[in-house]
């Protein structure tokens, strides 16, 4: 193998976002470069490293034990250089590096946890820093905390990985709610019984699928999403019925798109967190950004009324 010094970092990226993609296909998008290049750069790092990294057939993309190796390997000298970066920029009163960020979907309208603005004004002083957002379910952001591949998660967590510290941000209210053109979208209140509930279709978020269930008292799922914005639409179609949070709903609400169904029997608070593993305490960037993130969430809270809490 070559000496690391006649090795682009750029080719070992590629090849890092080629193994999390899981293959070429979805690592083309995550890359916006075609297959061809992309086989290019891989087929580079393999001349530089002198060694197969990959397996590509009828069983899909495959790592070589080679490339398992360098694989692990490339994941430490990345946490390393990113180390490297905010000690320097520490030692130079700069917040500098990688922060790699993690929140569920369908929060860009809730003024309290949308981190457009968190990320404008924490980027303010932090202009040498390289932000990594994903979006996930709440299970696969937690996992991601829990080995490493997120610096800090946000949504409703379970509070239950060991190693990881919890920052309470926010309670977020919802509501169930049926779209026009639905049985219960024109029904009197006193129709609105359980029993009518109980009778109408129903969409679950598949990592929420028990939760919904009990909440609304109801059944069975006849629907099951994990986006918000499919929520959206299984509810809009004026078929099924479902949870989303208000703020979600508010403007399909104000359109006579959507409506409410009794509001204080079946509303409840999702509890979200900021995530983040005990052993990145003492990283300024991630002290810094849940710092930011908190403050933003109380100056933007208001007082609610009584609500169940999830």
């Amino acid at each position: 193998m070559r000496r690391l010094d006649n090795i682009d970092i750029r080719l070992l990226r590629v090849f890092v976002t080629l193994v999390e993609a899981g293959g070429f296909a979805d690592a083309q998008i995550a890359l916006n470069l075609s297959q061809p290049t992309l086989s290019t750069h891989l087929a580079a790092l393999e001349r530089k490293l002198g060694a197969p990294l990959c397996v590509r057939g009828r069983r899909g993309f495959q790592l070589t034990p080679f490339g398992e190796a360098t694989y692990l390997a490339t994941q430490k000298l990345f946490a390393d250089i990113n180390a490297f970066e905010e000690r320097v920029g520490q030692h130079n009163g700069q917040l500098v590096g990688r922060l790699r960020i993690g929140i569920v979907d369908g929060i860009v309208t809730n003024p309290a946890l949308a981190l457009q603005h968190v990320i404008g004004r924490f980027m303010e002083n932090a202009e040498n820093v390289y932000i990594d957002l994903e979006l996930g379910t709440p299970y696969a952001l937690e996992q991601a905390i829990a080995d490493g591949r997120r610096d800090v998660v946000i949504g409703p967590m379970s509070q239950k990985a060991p190693g990881v510290t919890y920052v309470a941000i926010h309670r977020e209210p919802h509501g169930l709610y049926c779209g026009k053109g639905h049985s219960l979208f024109d029904a009197s209140s006193a129709s609105l019984t359980r029993e009518a509930i109980g009778k109408a279709l129903f969409s679950v978020r598949g990592y929420r699928y028990l939760d919904d269930l009990y909440r609304a008292d109801h059944p069975r799922a006849t629907g099951h999403v994990v986006q918000m914005e499919a929520q959206v639409m299984m509810i809009l179609s004026g078929r099924f019925i479902g949870f989303l949070p208000r703020h979600v709903a508010e403007s399909w609400v104000r359109q006579g798109l959507m409506r409410e169904l009794k509001p204080q029997t079946y509303q409840f608070q999702s509890s979200h967190f900021a995530a983040y593993r005990k052993s990145d305490d003492s990283r300024p960037i991630v002290r810094s950004f849940v710092r930011f993130l908190s403050q933003h969430a109380g100056q933007t809270r208001k007082p609610t009324s009584a609500m169940k809490t999830a």
